[in-house]
């Protein structure tokens, strides 16, 4: 896609008024000063809109941050990615902290967040961007040495209030009917939500899944609507030679699989190697029908997404808007 121009000059000519004796001119001169500044602020301000023309919104693109990203969001909105992985843990007073390491202050997932994420989609009457056409997939991983049952279950009651104060932009299920909003957020990691997540009657997080969710009872599409796999999970592929038949096949038989199922699939991209390797899998994996890539090489995969046709698989929806009868169930839940 073409890039938006990163430079933006402003010659600005300011020409000296000559010393005249009338009241007149001098008022003239005045005027053509502030006429000659407001032009230039306005060329100015049209240099600034360009600079902040916003990126195209990829819907198959899903940023992995570091453990010590300070603050993920903002290059992730800039990109253009529409999904993103935050690694959380409990801490205190109910919040929950990014990052793996001891909880910091201020560092809390509604803080850098949740609370920016659906600012923006409030402005933009429901939408993160204008050309957004599939929520933005949020994926709130548990990690941290805490394994008892009952702190992580408190933690996700914690999570699921904080995005019930923001209903009508989270994609939900209510009463069995789900209903799309601008972001999707999926639970995963140490802590197992699926048995509370069945038993609500509102939920505004779903379980993040594998392949081996497909066909299962126990966990239809409308709990774990996404499959989620490192690609080193199942393949050995390195992307430096050509990809075997035999993996290839595999590879297009579980997407095409969990396509029927009613899923989405997000493969998570190798953990290190070349870039040139990493376009590799992620060509193959685009050929294949995968619906999200994950990746930790954030800028290296936008400029990869950008150069490749959209995939329409009919299987995201834009997010959509509030009808009287979504406001009604939203309240008898």
């Amino acid at each position: 896609m073409t890039q938006w121009a990163t430079h933006f000059t402003l010659f600005v000519g300011i020409a000296g008024f000559r010393e005249v004796p009338t009241v007149a001119n001098d008022v003239l001169a005045i005027a053509g000063g502030i006429a000659c500044a407001a032009g230039a602020a306005g060329a100015c301000a049209a240099g600034i809109s360009i600079l902040r023309r916003p990126a195209p919104y990829l819907s198959a693109g899903h940023a992995l941050v570091g453990r010590d990203a300070v603050d993920p969001l903002p290059d992730v909105l800039r990109l253009g990615l529409a999904g993103l992985t935050v690694l959380v843990r409990p801490g205190p007073h109910g919040e929950l902290f990014i990052g793996p390491g001891a909880p910091q202050p201020g560092r809390t997932l509604r803080r850098l967040v949740l609370t920016p994420l659906f600012a923006r989609a409030s402005s933009r009457g429901g939408r993160l961007t204008r050309d957004q056409q599939v929520p933005f997939r949020l994926v709130v991983e548990f990690v941290g040495p805490s394994r008892d049952a009952e702190t992580l279950l408190r933690a996700y009651r914690m999570l699921n209030r904080q995005l019930s104060d923001h209903a009508p932009l989270v994609s939900r299920c209510v009463a069995g009917r789900l209903i799309s909003g601008a972001v999707t957020v999926a639970v995963a990691g140490v802590v197992d939500v699926r048995e509370l997540l069945a038993a609500q009657r509102s939920r505004y997080a779903f379980a993040d899944g594998t392949f081996d969710d497909i066909g299962s009872e126990s966990a239809p599409p409308d709990l774990v609507p996404m499959i989620s796999e490192p690609w080193s999970a199942r393949f050995g592929w390195d992307g430096r030679e050509s990809i075997s038949a035999e993996e290839r096949h595999l590879l297009h038989a579980l997407v095409r699989a969990a396509h029927d199922d009613g899923r989405t699939v997000r493969i998570l991209g190798p953990p290190s190697g070349s870039r040139r390797a990493r376009r590799a899998i992620w060509t193959e994996l685009r050929l294949a029908g995968v619906d999200v890539i994950a990746d930790a090489d954030q800028s290296g995969l936008v400029k990869h997404l950008r150069k490749l046709p959209p995939l329409r698989t009919g299987r995201g929806t834009a997010p959509a808007q509030r009808s009287p009868q979504d406001e009604r169930e939203m309240n008898d839940a």
